[in-house]
């Protein structure tokens, strides 16, 4: 097999260094490789900026009269009024040296140098990734740090730049996915992206879990109030796992850690830009178009996306109980289909204040969007024997605008590494939705009643962190982090349901089905962690301290309730070893919160839907997870291997649960839907991923997670015997097929066996329309498996524009199988979403570089004076 990951990025490399490239057909010349970026600060020996210093740039060549060395005249400048100076575009495959003087001052002069690593393992007709390759380019740039003119001046060593970017990346305490050029994923959304992701799980909804529970959702480093299916695939660079966080992240989302998108951002001078648009067979539509520009200290970016959605999913639910000494069974049989629309603008900028000083600004409003489901359902019940029938159909309309601003500035200091951030961010947004319920009651297919209910609803909410962030350089490779945050949320929501009963003509409303709240959720955090590398293994070590204050109100009956959590610790612990060049071992042990939210909190009753009664519970309290993680992972040739085990217990964990309760409107026993604390958790299993490049032509990359989870719930009355704990596997495989003529083919495919209900998902929502919501701690699903198949073609110059050809879930077998059991019910559910769906994109790049400051620069320098 090849060694591809060598072989590819010492190609790539190579290409920076030479004006054609080795292997490829003759004539076949590289452009102007001008990438360089240097910069620096220059100060005297107290440290003051050395206001208007003259600053040159020199490349030596070979007098081809002399047969000596000279040196020629690349860029100069003068230092800022702060002592900056600031030299783009600068070749990376000549001899380079910098000058500074100025007046009072020992000249100084310094090597500058593009190291690059050794050719080897193109083969004649090989083509470097034309995105990969922009990745290398905008890697070489360097610091020089603060450069001090004084009496005797010492030579700065020379500056040697580096950079490479593989398909898979494992840090001491996370893994990072490039996804760049994921074609299944094209036109679709983040949801799409992480169906490919070793370790990720997506159930038919869209529900993501990781190790069978929902992870936190960062964008770039910060947690967001945007669901995955609001973030455009083709906008996201990488997604890091992040399966243990340190104690440099938040203490809360205790199960499955952090999810962070990192979005894709211009490092180029000029301007550059992407649109996509796509189709799929329902009808539904996407439109997505990325600009970026940048330009000396400017770099602007605007996304905008535009996606009409058109969805159908089908299914069926059956429940039989026995409460209260009534025999009762439910059976519906579920069509939906939703129409809608969604819009995404987001811009933003960053300005270079100084070379080691950037603001950041961004911003998304003026979007949102707008869904219209139509759900019909046939219900069959049978009460001790006697069967009736009915038609419930739904008509609904839902609304969202979110907004949101940030504000970011970052400080590198001379020494690497040392650096100060500073954020703060608004997320928020209101939502308005209204239904129409119209239940037709049955009789020989004749309608005998008609019941309508009517439900009016808005909300608002606001999300607002504020942090600060510090690192600072220390012996040893190591480093010291600090920083303190304050997270504030905001939520009110007003819901109006009114009845027009059989018979009636007069709507009513139906108090204990109409919900007016409002809650305030303060989470103050401060931590430290120290990472540093002994002769035995590098380490990470850190303590996070966090308090909170949870408030509420019922508006409609005046009642408040609240929680006031002391301040807990949280540590953090990372070692690492290096076995060998291309071996490495890792362990990790955190602890974890997860407090209950409001919709779990709240002491109110839903009777809003008859067949889903929902209530939460006030006397709720966190729960802690304690994670331990032990990794190996091995790189031999193009084959890299990881392999992780895994253990978590969790006290007190919150999760759904079915209590049969007097319901009082029908003044008859039923089951409520509500959540309690169970006795704990146990969650603990292995997991291999795998990728290599068979031959050039194939890529592989294979995950495979065998767990074994158990809930714990001895403490509740009714709940009976604890259940044994359920083994599962979960495995995805993907293949990338480069065919000749510029054809590439996708094959993946996941499979998920037999497990409990995601401890969870859904903790805020009713479940899915018109089907009762599942617990966790009372059932399992059964084994499901899908297949998805792209196909890609690229054209025009320099492969400008691609199509796409997508199929998801060919087999149609993504559909969940839900089993509830508890006292005196079981349940059986099934949904399938979108099956068999089929998609086509297109996709078109452009770009203008900035070269005109480089032509000037060079044609210049031939008329300039040469110095010796």
């Amino acid at each position: 097999m090849k060694k591809f990951i060598l072989t590819t990025l010492v190609s790539i490399s190579t290409l920076f260094a030479f004006a054609q490239v080795p292997g490829a057909p003759t004539g076949a010349k590289m452009p102007d490789m001008n990438r360089g970026h240097i910069y620096g600060k220059v100060v005297d020996d107290q440290g003051k900026p050395v206001e208007f210093a003259s600053v040159v740039l020199l490349k030596t060549t070979i007098d081809p009269a002399t047969k000596k060395p000279k040196d020629i005249l690349v860029k100069a400048q003068q230092a800022e009024l702060n002592g900056d100076f600031n030299f783009k575009e600068i070749p990376i495959n000549v001899k380079l040296k910098i000058k500074i003087s100025f007046v009072g001052f020992t000249n100084y002069e310094a090597p500058v140098a593009f190291a690059m690593p050794p050719m080897g393992g193109m083969k004649p007709g090989q083509a470097p990734d034309p995105e990969m390759m922009a990745k290398m380019m905008a890697a070489f740039e360097k610091d020089l740090g603060n450069i001090k003119l004084a009496t005797d001046s010492k030579e700065l060593d020379a500056v040697v730049v580096t950079g490479t970017k593989a398909l898979v990346e494992m840090d001491i305490d996370k893994k990072s996915f490039n996804v760049g050029q994921n074609i299944v994923t094209s036109g679709g959304t983040a949801i799409d992206v992480m169906r490919n992701i070793p370790s990720v799980q997506v159930d038919i909804d869209g529900n993501v879990k990781v190790r069978n529970a929902n992870p936190i959702l960062f964008i770039d480093g910060r947690p967001t109030t945007l669901s995955m299916d609001q973030i455009p695939a083709d906008i996201i660079e990488k997604v890091e796992v992040i399966t243990n966080p340190s104690a440099k992240y938040d203490a809360s989302g205790s199960m499955a850690g952090i999810i962070n998108i990192v979005l894709k951002k211009n490092k180029k001078n000029g301007y550059n830009g992407m649109v996509n648009a796509g189709v799929n067979r329902r009808g539904g539509t996407n439109l997505m178009g990325n600009f970026s520009y940048q330009q000396n200290k400017w770099n602007l970016t605007a996304t905008i996306m535009n996606m009409m959605e058109r969805n159908v999913s089908n299914g069926y639910s059956d429940r039989q109980a026995n409460i209260g000494g009534i025999q009762s069974s439910i059976y519906q049989n579920l069509d939906n289909s939703t129409k809608g629309f969604m819009l995404f603008p987001r811009f933003s900028a960053d300005y270079a204040v100084t070379n080691r000083s950037t603001i950041t600004l961004g911003a998304f409003f003026g979007g949102g969007g707008q869904f219209r489901p139509n759900e019909t359902l046939d219900i069959t019940s049978t009460v001790n024997g006697v069967k009736s029938f009915s038609n419930r159909y739904t008509e609904s309309l839902r609304e969202f605008k979110p907004q949101g601003f940030q504000f970011g500035f970052k400080h590198t200091f001379p020494k690497a590494g040392e650096e100060l951030t500073m954020d703060m961010n608004f997320f928020g947004g209101t939502n308005k939705g209204e239904s129409v319920i119209t239940t037709n009651y049955l009789n020989n297919n004749a309608i005998t009643g008609t019941q309508i209910q009517k439900n009016i609803g808005d909300g608002k909410n606001k999300f607002i962190t504020i942090q600060t962030d510090y690192v600072k350089p220390i012996k040893n490779e190591g480093t010291i982090e600090m920083g303190l945050r304050a997270q504030i949320n905001e939520l009110a929501n007003t819901n109006i349901n009114t009845l027009k009963p059989v018979g009636s003509d007069v709507y009513k409303e139906i108090t204990s089905a109409s919900i007016n709240y409002s809650s305030t959720n303060d989470v103050y955090a401060a931590y430290v962690s120290v990472s540093g590398k002994t002769t035995a293994f590098s380490y990470k070590l850190g303590l996070r301290g966090e308090s909170s204050n949870y408030s509420g109100e019922l508006i409609n009956t005046k009642q408040q309730f609240s929680n006031k959590y002391p301040l807990s610790l949280f540590p953090s612990i990372f070692l690492k070893k290096d076995l060998s060049k291309t071996d490495q071992l890792q362990l990790s042990i955190t602890r974890r919160v997860n407090r209950p939210n409001f919709f779990q909190i709240i002491p109110f009753v839903d009777y809003s839907d008859s067949l889903n009664i929902t209530r939460g519970n006030a006397n709720l309290v966190p729960e802690f997870t304690t994670s331990g993680e032990l990794s190996y992972s091995k790189t031999k040739g193009s084959a890299t291997f990881l392999f992780s085990g895994y253990y978590k217990y969790t006290d007190n964990l919150i999760t759904r649960y079915y209590s049969k309760e007097i319901n009082p409107i029908s003044g008859k026993m039923d089951l409520i839907n509500t959540f309690i604390n169970a006795n704990s958790s146990i969650n603990y299993g292995a997991e291999l991923t795998y990728t290599n490049k068979f031959q050039n032509w194939w890529d592989f990359t294979a995950n495979v997670n065998v767990y074994n989870s158990k809930i714990n719930t001895s403490n509740i009355e009714s709940s009976g015997a604890v259940a044994d704990g359920m083994w599962t596997a979960f495995g995805k495989i993907n293949n990338n097929f480069i065919l000749p003529n510029k054809w590439v083919i996708q094959l993946s495919g996941d499979y998920q066996g037999k497990t409990n209900m995601p401890v969870s998902q859904n903790q805020g929502q009713m479940g899915p329309p018109g089907m009762q919501a599942q617990s966790s701690s009372q059932g399992y699903v059964e084994p499901y498996y899908g297949i998805d198949l792209a196909i890609k073609k690229s054209f025009l110059k320099n492969d400008m524009a691609s199509l796409t050809l997508a199929f998801n879930d060919i087999t149609k077998t993504r559909g969940n199988t839900r089993v509830s059991l508890g006292d005196g019910f079981t349940q059986t559910s099934y949904r399938i979403s979108n099956p068999q769906q089929v998609r086509l994109t297109l996709s078109v790049r452009f770009g203008k570089f900035d070269m005109s400051q480089m032509k000037r620069n060079n044609n210049s320098g031939a008329d300039m004076q040469q110095m010796q």
